[in-house]
């Protein structure tokens, strides 16, 4: 047993992703997990082994953890405002670190284009803080899931870039406070 582990019993079997790597392991009902970090729609756990998954909020259950709604309060009549998307992003965290994806400075670029029919299309551009990073196709669905559910966004495209490359220069002063950077 690791010292200080708190472990929580898997009610049924669900789907995790390793982290960093990327990879899909199903998760056995009555194994044991701790969880490290919930935020935003995800949860990460630790095995007693020590490796790092995580889990789409729709398992939480498993868990035994209800997560809180998400209620940013948007009223789907209201007006859009790019605030949202913005929003939206902010509820995405990085699996690792407790910051979310917008204070990481992980977000390049994110612009509205209204197309015909006066539809509404996202584009995002995002990067990763390393480029070896597994789980650039998960942060980039979970930032495609969040913004496509912004009242008045039609579509959504969010690109992993690498250039520039990412460092801690871009993050926020409030991320480097949290995380003891500055």
């Amino acid at each position: 047993m690791t010292q200080g582990w708190n472990p929580v019993r898997l009610s049924r079997d669900c789907m995790a992703t390793t982290v960093p790597a990327g990879q899909m392991v199903l998760l056995s009902e009555g194994g044991e997990v701790e969880v490290v970090q919930q935020l935003g729609g995800s949860i990460t756990v630790r095995t007693e082994m020590g490796s790092l998954l995580r889990l789409d909020g729709d398992d939480a259950d498993a868990l035994g953890i209800e997560l809180a709604v998400d209620d940013r309060g948007l009223d789907p009549e209201a007006p859009f405002e790019m605030k949202y998307v913005y929003d939206a992003l902010s509820s995405v965290y990085d699996p690792e670190i407790p910051v979310d994806i917008v204070e990481l400075g992980l977000v390049y670029r994110c612009e509205e284009t209204v197309g015909l029919l006066d539809t509404r299309r996202i584009e995002i551009d995002m990067s990763m803080t390393a480029p070896g990073c597994g789980m650039g196709d998960v942060l980039r669905d979970d930032a495609a899931r969040a913004v496509m559910a912004v009242p008045g966004v039609d579509d959504v495209e969010v690109n992993i870039v690498w250039d520039p490359p990412w460092t801690i220069d871009r993050m926020s002063d409030a991320a480097r406070l949290q995380l003891g950077m500055l």
